[in-house]
């Protein structure tokens, strides 16, 4: 996640954002409680290094309906348009499918228009802005509907 902060944020804000320790409890966090729907998928290379990685989790809404959430996506740049973002984006698909999900949803920044295409193109709108409360910087909601498929 820090590389896709300052990646889209700028080195400055990137690195501003969250501490590594708060980074590293946050994957705890999706992997170690009892009380959290969630997995982390991994893209490998044939020398079995991590190139990227998804955070999937189940979600309820605030009319309490459940959806599919994508927390986190990335694929390191040297690795990038080899399909390894539709991959890890179907995985988690398949994933939220198996948890009976029929909404799923992401949230980005509104600069991140690589990340935002590779939604687009697989269904997602879209449908949500607000200003991130520290940084302010313009973030989007990109949903998909399963059941209107």
């Amino acid at each position: 996640m820090r590389a896709t902060l300052v990646e889209v944020e700028g080195e400055r804000v990137g690195t501003a954002l969250y501490t590594m320790d708060w980074l590293h409890g946050r994957v705890r966090w999706h992997l170690n409680n009892p009380e959290v729907c969630a997995k982390v998928l991994l893209a490998v290379n044939h020398a079995e290094e991590i190139i990227g990685h998804a955070i999937v989790r189940k979600e309820r809404d605030l009319s309490e309906q459940s959806f599919g959430l994508f927390s986190t996506i990335y694929v390191a740049p040297e690795f990038r348009r080899l399909g390894i973002g539709n991959d890890l984006l179907k995985a988690g698909e398949d994933w939220f499918a198996n948890q009976r999900l029929q909404s799923y949803a992401t949230w980005t920044s509104s600069t991140n228009l690589k990340l935002i295409r590779l939604y687009e193109k697989h269904g997602y709108a879209i449908t949500e802005q607000h200003r991130h409360e520290t940084t302010g910087t313009l973030m989007v909601g990109l949903t998909k509907n399963m059941a209107l498929e």
